[in-house]
Order: structure tokens, then C-alpha cells, then sequence
């Protein structure tokens, strides 16, 4: 009878790495990843309703992304060498003026030129705090035993998986609601007002100071190489991902526009996150003995399956039922494709890692945006979601012919 009451293993996971990581952490390192997701749509609309010109707003928001997407690697580099306390720190505090300083150039009507580069500035302020939050999980667990770490570390990576879904549904949504009750110059400001703090408080968090002394430790023992082929084919596999991410949001976009409520294009991809979040805290149920290799492969088809439905959907219902199921595979794959990163590269070298993976994401929603963007004002939103399908073939391909790379790479790791 005890055995049929007793919690599944899984939440007895989370309630470890709860436990173990405390409530105030686990909180502050969501918090303090909703500015990334807030600032991309925050300047899309405070530029394109100053200046009257989406052509600015969308040059704007794709700059902030691409210059965030450059600039992650390169703090997650740094971080890994001196640590995430002052890296993060610094970023916080740049990035919170870089989206205040933003604000103030658009409403001083300072040009078109001062607005992107300014726009720019920011997202090469911004920290990744969802793939820095994933290095700290292994030095929390270390004190566990050899099987129960690497059990603990999945089920934090499902965690983490499910708390970015989660950001990106619930930024969007703050701005949305800021907007409205403010001005959007208002809502990009509440951003910067949540990274000044809660950035700040995941930078002194304890845990940034437990992982660089483990990083420290694992440096001792010898380097290795973090650009590999496999890891490669992990980066070109988030590409995908985020070209879904650009042409489902851009689509959805467009077809928001064709019925007259522009305004629903927010909720539609917050329900991709939605459905995303639920399947990754999910995932942590998965048996151990399917590897990430396979998760990712299935993944990567069901991608693909639940996104023709796309090319079908003729309404705002039908799109919003399509994405909130094609959600449910999102996470699955971004978890394991992030869980094979942690185990294929040098221990000391994670947090580049998954910052290079972010950035690969970023890359490839700007890539997937602007191309659903040109092919939606050509033929309207079911082009544009040609980007969504082309992408999961992509995804598919890729998962599909590097499996035994994958398998051996994860069977070698540390």
C-alpha cells in the first residue's frame, strides 16, 4: 500500500532539486529570464508605434535578437572562465540600461539609425539566464551519488525546458498586458525593471559561486575540445527550432492581421509555449533507458506531423488548436538536444555551450522570421507557415541521419 501511495519518481526529483536548490532560487532564476523573453516583442511594438513604421520596429526587435544571439556565447565563454556572479552581474545592470536608454532614444525621436543600434546595444547586454541557470544544476547535485546526479540533472533539464517555454508565453503576455495599461514604453521598462532586480538576485545567488569552484575543479583535470562536429550538429538542430519559433510567430502574425485582430497573434504563440511547458516538465517521466539521441528523433518526426496541420488551419481557432498541440513537441526536443550538450562537451566548458545553443536558437528565429515574413506579404499566412514545416524537416533530417554520432558522442561523455 506504502509503495502505491509513494510519489513517482519524478516528483520526488523536483522535490529534491527543489530542496536542494531552495524556493527562492528556483523563483528568481525564473523571473529573471522573462526580460529576454519581454524585450524582442517590448521594441517591436514601442518602435513600431512611435515611429508609425513596422518596417523600423521589426529591423529594431531583429537587431536586439541578433546581437543578444552573438553576445550569449561570448558571456557564457567568460562566465565559464571567471565565473556567472560578475558576468551576470555586469549584464544585468547594462541590460537593464540598455532597454531604458532604448525607451528614451525612441520617444526623443533620435532616428532610425540610433534606434536599431541602440536596440542592439541592449541585446548584447541581455543575459541568457535559462542556459546559465542549466550549468548550475550538476555543482547543486553534486553531493548525490553517481545515479541519482545524472537522474537528478534530466529532471532539472525538463525543468528548465518547461521554465523557458513558460518565460516565453508569459513575456509576451506582460507586454501585451503592460502595453494596455501603460504605454509599450512602459512595458519595455517594466523589463528592464525586472532584470535590474531579479538578474541582480540570480547573479549573487550561492550557486553562481558553487559553480565556478566545480568549474574550477573539473579545469584542473585536463581540457577538451568544445567545437565538435557533434556538438555541431546539436547547434544547426536549435537553428531549426528557432526558424520554427520565426515562421509560427510571423505566420501567426499574418493571419492575425488577415482577420482583423491583430491583437491575438501574442496569445497564439503564447499557447506554443503553453503546450511546450506542460510536455517538458513530462518528460521527466520518460524511462532513462530511451537516450537523448531517440527523444530527440521523436521528437524532431512529431515536430513535423503536428505542424502540417498548418497548411490546413483556415482561422484563428483552428491555428490556436494546431499550435497549442504542436507545442507538446517543442520542449521534448529543446530538452534533449540540451541534455546531449551537457554530456558531449567538457565539463568545464557547459556554460558556452548552452549559450551557444541559445544563440543558434536567436540565429535561426531571425532567419525563420524574415523569411516567413517576405513569404507571408506574397501569399499570407499559409506561405509563412511553410517556414514552420520547412524548419521540423530540417529538425527531422538532422536528428534522423546523425543518430549513431549522437549515440556514441553521449556513451563517451563525461
Amino acid at each position: 500500500m506504502s509503495t502505491l501511495l509513494s510519489p513517482p519518481r519524478p516528483v520526488g526529483s523536483y522535490r529534491q532539486l527543489l530542496r536542494l536548490a531552495g524556493p527562492a532560487y528556483v523563483l528568481v532564476a525564473f523571473l529573471g529570464r522573462l526580460p529576454l523573453a519581454m524585450s524582442q516583442l517590448g521594441t517591436l511594438l514601442l518602435v513600431s508605434n512611435a515611429t508609425g513604421s513596422y518596417g523600423l520596429g521589426g529591423l529594431a526587435a531583429g537587431s536586439l535578437a541578433v546581437a543578444n544571439a552573438v553576445g550569449a556565447p561570448l558571456a557564457g565563454a567568460v562566465a565559464d572562465r571567471i565565473g556567472q556572479r560578475p558576468v551576470v552581474l555586469v549584464q544585468s545592470i547594462l541590460g537593464a540600461l540598455g532597454l531604458s536608454t532604448l525607451v528614451l532614444c525612441v520617444h526623443a525621436d533620435l532616428g532610425a539609425q540610433a534606434i536599431v543600434t541602440m536596440a542592439a546595444v541592449a541585446g548584447l547586454a541581455l543575459p541568457q539566464v535559462g542556459p546559465l541557470a542549466r550549468v548550475r544544476w550538476r555543482p547543486i547535485t553534486a553531493d548525490s551519488d553517481a545515479p541519482q546526479q545524472r537522474r537528478l540533472v534530466d529532471a532539472a533539464f525538463s525543468y528548465e525546458g518547461a521554465a523557458d517555454e513558460a518565460s516565453f508565453a508569459l513575456g509576451p503576455a506582460l507586454v501585451g498586458l503592460a502595453a494596455v495599461a501603460v504605454s509599450p514604453g512602459g512595458a519595455l521598462l517594466l523589463a528592464a525593471a525586472l532584470l535590474a532586480v531579479f538578474g541582480t538576485a540570480f547573479a549573487l545567488d550561492p550557486s553562481a559561486r558553487l559553480t565556478h569552484a566545480a568549474r574550477l575543479g573539473v579545469a584542473r583535470i585536463g581540457s577538451g575540445r568544445l567545437l565538435s562536429v557533434t556538438f555541431g550538429v546539436l547547434a544547426l538542430g536549435q537553428l531549426a527550432i528557432g526558424m520554427l519559433f520565426g515562421g509560427t510567430q510571423t505566420g501567426a502574425t499574418v493571419l492575425a492581421v488577415e482577420a482583423g485582430q491583430p491583437g491575438v497573434a501574442g496569445l497564439i504563440h503564447a499557447t506554443l509555449g503553453v503546450g511546450s511547458a506542460a510536455a517538458g516538465i513530462a518528460t521527466a517521466y520518460l524511462p532513462a533507458r530511451i537516450g537523448h539521441e531517440r527523444r530527440a528523433l521523436v521528437a524532431a518526426a512529431a515536430l513535423l506531423l503536428l505542424s502540417l496541420p498548418l497548411l490546413l488551419a483556415d482561422g484563428l481557432v483552428a491555428v490556436i488548436t494546431v499550435v497549442l498541440v504542436l507545442g507538446f513537441a517543442v520542449a521534448p526536443y529543446m530538452i534533449a538536444v540540451f541534455s546531449l550538450a551537457e554530456r558531449v562537451v567538457p565539463a568545464h566548458r557547459v556554460g558556452t555551450a548552452m549559450t551557444l545553443l541559445a544563440g543558434s536558437t536567436g540565429i535561426g528565429y531571425a532567419v525563420g522570421s524574415s523569411v516567413a515574413g517576405r513569404l507571408g506579404d506574397a501569399g499570407g499566412s499559409t506561405a509563412a507557415f511553410t517556414v514552420t514545416i520547412g524548419a521540423s524537416v530540417l529538425a527531422l533530417t538532422v536528428m534522423s541521419t546523425q543518430q549513431r554520432r549522437l549515440r556514441r558522442a553521449a556513451a563517451a561523455s563525461h
